[in-house]
């Protein structure tokens, strides 16, 4: 190669460089004032993940007055039979049940409620601890560590993405017995 071919390839080159250089300073501004916009984000649903109080409460009342509702259109129903017969046999233990079993099924509800608010909770705080790592490239363990959650917990989402089943099985360990096989005629 010549020197002007020489000098020619390295002015090309650099320009190259200067280029890329330039576009990794565009993509790197990009990150960092999408970072600066989503971490303040992230860091709030981290520190207050699941529902306000407010929303909570208007869960909770909607849940229950639908309840209440059917249950009570129950009881209308027995009181208006007794209106329409004149005959109040049985009318005490039936709006017993219906009261016994409204109990039961309100008890049940606020638990399920209380359950599913816990269990958005922590969604969305696994949700904003994978959105930091995927801003930062931070292991989700490290921040759970730092904040105090168990890496048990962090493992499950990935445990449960990983396939499974007889063919995902027999393809793994085929691939690990076809593997070794190099190693045998070494």
């Amino acid at each position: 190669m010549g020197r002007g071919a020489q000098g020619q390839t390295q002015a090309l080159t650099d320009q190259q460089l200067q280029q890329t250089n330039q576009m990794n300073q565009q993509l790197l501004g990009q990150q960092q004032s999408l970072a600066n916009l989503l971490t303040p984000q992230y860091q709030g649903m981290v520190n207050n993940p699941g529902y306000s109080a407010a929303d909570k409460a208007a869960i909770t009342g909607q849940s229950q007055g639908a309840l209440a509702s059917a249950f009570d259109s129950l009881q209308q129903a027995a009181a208006n039979r007794v209106a329409r017969t004149g005959n109040a046999a049985g009318f005490s233990e039936l709006t017993d049940e219906v009261a016994r079993q409204k109990a039961q099924q309100e008890a049940n509800l606020a638990q399920q409620n209380q359950l599913n608010f816990s269990n958005t909770a922590y969604q969305r705080q696994m949700a904003a601890l994978q959105g930091l790592s995927g801003l930062y490239g931070v292991d989700t363990g490290l921040l759970g560590r730092t904040l105090g959650i168990p890496s048990e917990l962090l493992n499950v989402r990935m445990n449960a993405s990983r396939p499974t089943g007889f063919f995902s099985t027999l393809g793994a360990s085929l691939g690990g017995t076809l593997g070794s096989v190099p190693g045998l005629f070494l």
